[in-house]
């Protein structure tokens, strides 16, 4: 891979910790996410004004996409509720490469080699570590992000099929951004009765922004998988394990023990290990 592949990997990785850094501190957190996406659909809005219609083969997995990506959000908000950025963001990241070998091994009978299986023996190890010790994870926390973690794996599979069935990687892009951003706000009002917005607030400005922090976190590894291989590309997208783990010491006050800082740097290179097998 070139340096300019590796930095726009590295900086999704970075983008991707902020952002969820962003709704980590979030006073509300359900309405955090939910601005959040408004903002990225209302930047996708003139993409769809000027990109062609779907074709009507790939409305199924928009819609199905957009559906997954609505329980992704509850349930990231919920482990957000029960436990730190530092503990539920590495099972989260590191859950997803795990479920997807996991589901390719069960479902499709996809043969498993060396790398593989160290890659899920150190993410499961680091995952348990998490749980273990001086300032552990609480096991609601592991429940509800490890479902997290199954939500972005059923919606990346869905979204895999989609692309393809699209033909036009834009165009699948905004109307994910559409659609999700449709039935998060009709979610959160199903659930809230009310969704207010002032603009002067600061929880606004900040929603806001980590909705753009997180459309830069996708236009960044989207623009690697563009220039590099994507199994590398997706390996070292998944240091931000890491990296969310000094934000969370950084900018949250968060406990980084040395047994917090060994399991997330465990589940990266298990999470690399798999990326690389892919």
């Amino acid at each position: 891979m070139s340096l300019s592949v590796i930095a726009l990997a590295l900086s999704a990785a970075v983008l991707h910790a902020t952002w969820n850094a962003v709704l980590r501190t979030g006073a509300d957190r359900l309405w955090t996410v939910t601005v959040m996406t408004l903002a990225m659909t209302v930047v996708a809005i003139p993409f769809a004004l000027i990109l062609p219609l779907p074709p009507a083969g790939a409305w199924l997995y928009l819609i199905l996409s957009s559906c997954l990506q609505v329980g992704y959000s509850v349930f990231l908000v919920a482990a957000y509720r029960h436990g730190e950025l530092g503990q539920v963001y590495p099972i989260v990241r590191g859950s997803v490469p795990l479920l997807v070998t996991l589901g390719g091994f069960a479902l499709a009978g996809e043969r498993l080699g060396v790398l593989p299986i160290i890659g899920i023996a150190l993410v499961a190890l680091g995952i348990m570590s998490l749980a273990l010790g001086k300032g552990r994870a609480t096991t609601t926390s592991i429940l509800l992000a490890l479902a997290t973690g199954l939500f972005i794996a059923s919606y990346t599979t869905v979204d895999a099929i989609g692309v393809r069935e699209t033909g036009n990687p834009a165009v699948y892009a905004t109307w994910i951004c559409l659609i999700y951003g449709t039935l998060l706000p009709a979610t959160f009002v199903i659930m809230r009765g009310k969704l207010t917005l002032d603009l002067r607030s600061p929880e606004t400005l900040k929603a806001i922004a980590g909705g753009m922090v997180s459309l830069l976190a996708y236009g960044a590894v989207i623009a690697a998988f563009a220039l590099g291989p994507v199994g590398p590309i997706t390996a070292l997208r998944e240091t931000s394990v890491v990296f969310a783990a000094l934000i969370g010491r950084i900018f949250l006050g968060e406990t980084l023990t040395v047994t917090r800082v060994a399991a997330c740097i465990v589940v990266a290179v298990g999470a690399i290990c798999l990326g690389y097998s892919q």
